[in-house]
């Protein structure tokens, strides 16, 4: 359990049907530019508040960020997504909308698996 007293693994989860059920869709508030990766997600601490209140090492996120890049304005885009660690902020940069979608996807099929392993928990069919 984090400080705000959610479960990593039901963040994840949630962060993955939030992705499935197209979160990351353009927004009509915003069609100009594509939404950003765990910024604009009901999972982040600062979601639909532009002053962003809430320090970010308050995010459930932060443990996933490299130490080095913890001090960055938004360490969740140095998350490392593919197992060539490319991050969010790399993808940005390189990947379409659509391979940063499934670099996530991935990445946080991978993370609930790896969770509920190591909780003993029951594994879903044909993960790895």
């Amino acid at each position: 359990m984090a400080q705000d007293g959610r479960d990593i693994l039901e963040v994840l989860q949630f962060e993955l049907s939030f992705l499935e059920d197209g979160g990351y869709g353009r927004s009509p508030r915003a069609p100009w530019r594509a939404p950003a990766v765990f910024e604009d997600s009901p999972i982040c601490p600062n979601f639909c508040d532009p002053a962003r209140p809430h320090p970010c090492e308050s995010c459930l996120l932060e443990q996933f960020v490299p130490k080095d890049r913890q001090a960055e304005s938004v360490p969740c885009r140095f998350i490392e997504l593919t197992q060539q660690g490319q991050t969010v902020d790399d993808l940005y940069r390189t990947g379409s909308q659509v391979e940063i979608e499934e670099a996530l996807g991935r990445w946080l099929r991978a993370q609930i698996e790896k969770i509920k392993r190591e909780r003993g928990l029951p594994q879903e069919a044909g993960a790895a």
